[in-house]
């Protein structure tokens, strides 16, 4: 998941866990045909997102990798933005697969720009 000024974007759900082929695979497919160069890609510090590769990806893509502090749910600003998304899907009660996917696509679009922005600016982040 990425967000920017419309809100949520380069989205992608999978059964399981996201590991480091997953991640590849999303930064392959998904989320590098949406950067641009200069864009700024932060990342916290799960081992998928480490793995190899994936900063040369964002590199040739011309992508500015920075990655979170070590991790700590009050400088992380992905948690409210998951939390937002969470109630929606909750209040959905969607259980299939694709029940929960239709959900996502419904509470995607909740979350926009203003509310990243906040949401970084609340983590102690300054925003340039």
């Amino acid at each position: 998941m990425t967000w920017g000024i419309p809100g949520l974007q380069a989205v992608m759900t999978v059964e399981g866990a996201a590991d480091a082929d997953v991640f590849r695979a999303y930064v392959k497919r998904v989320l590098g045909p949406t950067l641009r160069p200069g864009d700024l890609v932060v990342l916290d510090h799960l081992r998928a997102h480490q793995a190899v590769g994936v900063q040369q990806a964002l590199a040739r893509r011309g992508a500015r990798l920075r990655y979170l502090p070590p991790y700590s749910p009050a400088r992380s600003p992905s948690e409210p933005c998951w939390s937002k998304v969470k109630t929606a899907l909750r209040k959905a009660k969607a259980r299939p697969r694709e029940a929960r996917d239709a959900a996502m696509t419904q509470a995607l679009p909740t979350v926009m720009g203003t509310d990243a922005q906040g949401w970084f600016m609340h983590c102690g982040y300054a925003l340039q």
